[in-house]
């Protein structure tokens, strides 16, 4: 009964999202993706690949894929093309370089969606041209895709609550104390968020002390790093303030950077990937910080390798890939598993 509340609750507040959405202000001035630009060195004959990510620029998360996709084009011998928005929101401009990529030619698409329900379409278009299509990072609501490399976000989700507990417990924070954890987003339609968010409120729900209350006022900045920030302040507000839970790369460093100006040592800060920012936050002993490092270099490169194979003819095993995940914290900073897998971040 407490997995299908959480469900059911999770279910809720994302809906309740919708208030973070942009309004009709916020929504002039959006910058357009920028063309297809080479990531490779281009030599005629060989295979094209177009990739297309959330955020094209700010992001160690987005640049850490990219540099996964160029090692990739180089090992398997394709050139590498590559583009993205400025906002995860934008998920037009997404619609617009698919679009693009299908002109040009390319023989396959490497794409992270920037919004799982309204891209579906545009996808399962150009896989009916006969363009083999590798997801990274986050789904897509459709079938039309040869198969995608991402993190098993309910699983990460899971274990980002699971952490943020024992911090928490590790602050000396007791079972009977009223305090309040903050969440935010960096998109309300991407389907690694939503699983992330189903994931953290499953398993809060079976093993959170019920004084351990999570703040509906689930805040949104739009894969902005600066309206991470604000969101980050704007929930200091909250009296009973004990956490923050950043369900993605940009949320985090925005929460990061709040907590180190602002000295927050008695907040527990639980986020994803791996930044200057939380690695500064995870070295210095008066603050108690951890991040659920994904393996996003992987994702690019295994992407690229994949795309050759069925430009190749070649069919996947399987449609789904989950990459792993690993918590990296003050205990675990020096394992050689956590260190090997900071060598790409």
């Amino acid at each position: 009964m407490k997995r299908v509340a959480a469900i059911l609750l999770c279910f809720v507040l994302c809906l309740s999202l919708c208030g973070c959405e942009k309004k009709p202000d916020e929504e002039q001035g959006v910058k357009p993706a920028p063309d297809f630009m080479p990531l490779t060195e281009i030599v005629p004959g060989r295979k094209n690949v177009y990739l297309i990510v959330k955020i094209i620029e700010g992001s160690s998360y987005w640049q850490v894929i990219v540099d996964g996709a160029k090692d990739g084009g180089d090992d398997f011998d394709c050139n590498v093309y590559y583009s993205g928005s400025y906002l995860e929101t934008d998920w037009e401009s997404h619609e617009r370089l698919l679009d693009e990529a299908a002109r040009a030619g390319a023989d396959a698409v490497l794409i992270a969606p920037n919004d799982s329900v309204n891209l579906s379409g545009k996808i399962e278009e150009v896989y009916a041209k006969g363009i083999p299509v590798v997801l990274i990072d986050t789904i897509a609501n459709t079938d039309s895709y040869d198969i995608c490399y991402m993190t098993d976000n309910l699983m990460a989700g899971r274990k980002a609550a699971e952490e943020m507990l024992s911090l928490l417990k590790k602050n000396g924070t007791s079972e009977s104390e009223n305090i309040q954890i903050g969440i935010q987003v960096g998109a309300t339609s991407s389907m690694t968020i939503i699983e992330r968010l189903a994931g953290f409120f499953q398993y809060w729900s079976q093993f959170a002390p019920a004084a351990w209350e999570v703040i509906p006022d689930i805040k949104c900045n739009e894969g902005s790093v600066d309206k991470a920030v604000i969101c980050a302040e704007e929930l200091l507000k909250y009296p009973n303030l004990k956490g923050f839970f950043g369900t993605n790369n940009g949320s985090t460093v925005g929460f990061a950077r709040v907590v180190k100006e602002r000295e927050l040592k008695d907040i527990a800060l639980v986020g994803f990937d791996y930044s200057d920012d939380i690695a500064e936050l995870i070295a210095d002993e008066e603050y108690t910080v951890s991040t659920v490092l994904q393996k996003q270099y992987d994702m690019g490169y295994m992407g690229v390798a994949s795309a050759v194979a069925v430009i190749g003819g070649e069919k996947p095993e399987v449609k789904f890939s989950d990459t792993g995940v690993i918590v990296v914290n003050k205990d675990t900073i020096d394992q050689e598993e956590v260190k090997n897998a900071l060598l790409h971040n």
